[in-house]
């Protein structure tokens, strides 16, 4: 979602992002203002999931870099976050919207990740 944190992850290996993304359906809870000041609260799912945020659809116009917070509808658990990317409207209304936990957390998904050094077989 943004770039590592320091120059020594990237040097380490600029092609690996910093957790392993999972597809998983979650319903989740938005609340943020949109473009127009105006406060709103969206319930959605994910698309995409990993430790440090998420890919969701949503219908609220949103902007990068936003603050956002986010509400795992299971657990009731909230998480800070950040708008990092806004794709295009689709049919239906809604929009990509790829958003970053302000601190990493895994536990957040309620899932468990496989480890960093986890590799798909190559058949």
């Amino acid at each position: 979602m943004s770039t590592p944190s320091s120059a020594g992850d990237l040097a380490l290996d600029k092609g690996r992002r910093r957790s392993l993304r999972v597809m998983l359906s979650v319903t989740v809870i938005v609340r943020g203002k949109g473009a127009d000041g105006k406060a709103f609260e969206e319930e959605t799912k994910t698309l995409v999931v990993n430790a440090h945020g998420a890919l969701i659809h949503l219908r609220s116009d949103v902007k990068a870099d936003q603050k956002i917070t986010l509400i795992h509808k299971g657990t009731q658990q909230l998480q800070e976050c950040r708008v990092v990317y806004v794709g295009t409207t689709m049919q239906g209304g809604k929009a990509q919207v790829g958003i970053e936990f302000d601190k990493p957390s895994p536990q957040f998904w309620r899932i468990s990740f496989p480890p960093d050094d986890w590799n798909v077989p190559e058949d």
